[in-house]
């Protein structure tokens, strides 16, 4: 496929679209990571609740991820994000009525209803990787979630800026949230990407779990949810942990603004170091990398080390989770992609519920270091599943 013909001018415009709406989800996002667990903490009477409403917004793009995966493919990518985005808004209001109020329950609800738009979400990078040739698609994937490199900057620092904006603490944040959703609205008006064909969207494939069945699937699907379940478990703690070794919300958000940045700049070369070096090898280095975060995290609880943890842990997430998806998309047929990657995110994100709803009571009954020690067994996993993979792909076939 030539870089000038219609097909990839198509490809390059949708990455474009899709980047900038990855740029705003994670100005959302990041603004979430940041407040929810500090928000639950005020709110809930008993503390080691505090982390509920993260655990609320991932639970939400868990139950959300396999309906809206088969909705997009009635309707289409456009039409799916667009309900995801209304979901967003209905979630964001409820979120800031409930601050109003000081309602610990209700922001449980409303972080749950966001989460819809999160899960929504998720699609982009899929969406880029379907419309795009078969040698563009790796670095499509990368670049769409580059656009999280913007949003890892905006998100932090609009937080800071609206935490206290209001007499109610943390009710302008939530607020600011509507903002970005209004211009997510826009953009997604702007893709190009046709609905399935009518033959798509009959047929249906393989079952899933002759889909699932494949090595390759296994693999993708447990490197990219226990990867993310990792990166999720410590990031979900580490503004409580701040806090608790007394750093202020500043340094904090200063962190996680290292921590989202980390997972998305590296984007703009993760796809060139799989073209180059092959999907397992950078998806074990990643592996490795939160291998090292979680020994830099049990060294010490300065700003310094959790910042180094949270930027090593921020790029190990992110060659498992753009390689995971790469391997994925080599799993499934057209007519399949819609229930293929309902199921690769649906586990992803109950692996990130567990990690999120035991996250806030690891830290509150056992700290900090015993949840980088508890990671260490699920990057274990990784390793052993890659060099399985590896070891499989290198066995001669029988004739």
């Amino acid at each position: 496929m030539t870089p000038g013909s219609p097909s990839m001018k198509s490809a390059r415009k949708n990455v474009a679209v899709l980047a900038t709406a990855q740029a705003l989800l994670m100005a959302n996002n990041a603004t979430v990571i940041a407040i929810n667990g500090l928000a639950g903490y005020a709110l809930a009477s008993n503390k080691a609740l505090a982390t509920l409403p993260v655990t609320g917004w991932v639970i939400g793009a868990a139950i959300a991820t396999f309906p809206v995966s088969l909705l997009m493919k009635r309707i289409g990518r456009r039409g799916g994000f667009t309900v995801g985005v209304f979901a967003g808004m209905l979630g964001a209001a409820i979120c800031a009525t409930a601050v109003a109020q000081g309602n610990f329950w209700l922001l449980c609800l409303g972080t749950l209803v966001f989460g819809v738009y999160n899960g929504s979400s998720q699609y982009y990078r899929f969406a880029a990787a379907d419309a795009a040739p078969a040698d563009f698609k790796s670095k499509a994937i990368s670049l769409v979630l580059a656009g999280g490199l913007v949003g890892g900057i905006v998100g932090p620092e609009v937080s800071k800026l609206t935490v206290d904006m209001l007499a109610t603490r943390y009710l302008g944040a939530y607020l600011a949230l509507m903002v970005f959703l209004v211009m997510v609205l826009a953009v997604v008006q702007l893709l190009d990407i046709p609905p399935p064909s009518k033959r798509e969207r009959l047929e249906p494939g393989r079952p899933l779990g002759k889909i699932a069945s494949q090595p390759a699937f296994v693999v993708a699907v447990l490197c990219a949810a226990f990867g993310y379940g990792v990166m999720n478990l410590l990031m979900t703690a580490t503004s409580l942990a701040m806090g608790i070794c007394g750093h202020p919300y500043g340094a904090a958000a200063f962190v996680i603004q290292w921590h989202v940045i980390a997972m998305y700049a590296p984007s703009f070369f993760t796809g060139s170091l799989i073209t180059r070096f092959g999907l397992p090898r950078v998806m074990l280095a990643g592996a490795v990398l939160l291998l090292v975060c979680s020994g830099i995290a049990l060294a010490g609880v300065s700003v310094a080390h959790f910042w180094f943890a949270l930027v090593l842990l921020g790029i190990g997430w992110n060659f498992l989770y753009v390689g995971g998806t790469a391997l994925l998309t080599q799993t499934y047929r057209p007519s399949e992609q819609a229930k293929a990657q309902g199921a690769n995110d649906l586990a992803i994100f109950l692996v990130m519920a567990t990690s999120s709803s035991v996250s806030g009571m690891l830290l509150n009954r056992n700290g900090w270091e015993m949840l980088n020690y508890l990671a260490i067994p699920f990057v274990l996993a990784i390793v052993l599943a890659l060099a399985w993979l590896m070891a499989r792909r290198r066995a001669p076939v029988a004739v």
